[in-house]
């Protein structure tokens, strides 16, 4: 019943703010989760086949759902639209549910990227309020900064594309960093598995050709990858600033002065200004606003501005609001790119 009453409260705040209602296809087709999120998630897919032989799924997520339906609408305007549905993952968990209720509200198309980031966060306040919640907190991060901070530093590029690729899985993330410390580029499994296959290979003749590329061009990418020109001093230098940066946490109207500061401090060319943080001010005296370096890392499409809203139910905070810019979204699903921002309410929260 809580969840209940609490579901009409956002809904009719979310209409307030002058967001449409829409309605989502529940079945969509396997190959764009696979071609966002890889192999790992089909175990977590209920898929199947039309008659046509074309593979399937119930949606596991509305966001992938709402972005396939703005690109086949093929208008290509801004839309303030927002849904209330049900998305379907298999779970390996008994306590877990396989369906998950979620709501969820987006600006899609615009061009006025900074105001829509602060309506956004706007409308989410909006929620909070109307849903009657005393103690809260409101995190801002910006995925950009830490790609800004990537590009800057003296490591080769293949790295700062792993980095960047992974920032959002933080235990493979953390397993590159060691890697990064130790000077060591190529994955240790990796090495062990195709040490043998290497001694072969450079015994055969060099210009046979194998997966489009001679054994040469194998063998010279295989090494440049072990002979890393980085001295291990460099390595843990930067793996040490990349480390310092993401404990950076301080409240949001203090975050260009902090960041500015450690950028100067590791003699980084990078000037933070209040345009990353789409908040103008907080008139709510029961919500703590903080910027936070690691914020939101979990979640995999985010492209820039991310934030999450955790409220006090008894004596614990449980997180009630999250979102963010995904402007690579529909890019990466195989289409052109798409102006994104939205966000997504937590309806387990009494669960």
């Amino acid at each position: 019943m809580k969840s209940k009453k609490l579901s009409n409260k956002i809904l009719k705040s979310i209409k307030s703010k002058g967001f449409n209602n829409i309605t989502l296809d529940p079945v969509i087709e396997t190959k764009y989760i696979l071609q966002r999120s890889g192999e790992n998630l089909k175990r977590f897919l209920f898929s199947f086949y039309d008659s046509n032989g074309k593979e399937l799924c119930l949606r596991p997520d509305l966001t992938i759902s709402s972005a396939l339906r703005f690109i086949q609408n093929k208008k290509y305007r801004k839309e303030k639209i927002y849904y209330n549905g049900e998305a379907f993952r298999k779970t390996y968990q008994k306590k877990d549910s396989i369906i998950k209720n979620q709501i969820g509200y987006e600006i899609l198309g615009s061009k006025n990227q900074q105001e829509d980031d602060k309506e956004i966060i706007e409308t989410s306040l909006k929620i909070l309020k109307d849903s009657g919640f005393k103690k809260s907190v409101l995190k801002i991060g910006n995925v950009e900064l830490f790609n800004l901070l990537i590009n800057k530093l003296d490591i080769p590029k293949r790295w700062k594309n792993r980095l960047k690729r992974y920032y959002w899985n933080e235990s493979y993330f953390n397993e590159l960093l060691k890697r990064l410390e130790t000077n060591s580029d190529i994955d240790p499994v990796f090495v062990d598995t195709d040490k043998s296959r290497y001694q072969k290979m450079r015994k055969e003749n060099q210009n046979k050709i194998v997966a489009g590329r001679t054994f040469k061009e194998v063998l010279d990418r295989f090494n440049m990858k072990i002979e890393d020109p980085r001295s291990s001093s460099t390595g843990k230098k930067n793996t040490n600033i990349i480390k310092q940066f993401l404990k950076i946490r301080c409240p949001l109207k203090e975050a260009p002065k902090v960041l500015n500061k450690f950028f100067k401090k590791n003699k980084i060319n990078i000037i933070v200004g209040e345009g990353f943080f789409p908040l103008n001010k907080n008139n709510n005296k029961n919500l703590k606003v903080e910027f936070s370096a690691a914020n939101g890392r979990e979640v995999e499409f985010y492209s820039s501005m991310i934030f999450s809203i955790d409220v006090k139910i008894k004596s614990k905070f449980k997180n009630f609001i999250s979102g963010g810019r995904y402007d690579e979204l529909t890019s990466n699903l195989g289409f052109k790119k798409v102006s994104a921002v939205g966000a997504a309410v937590n309806m387990d929260l009494y669960e």
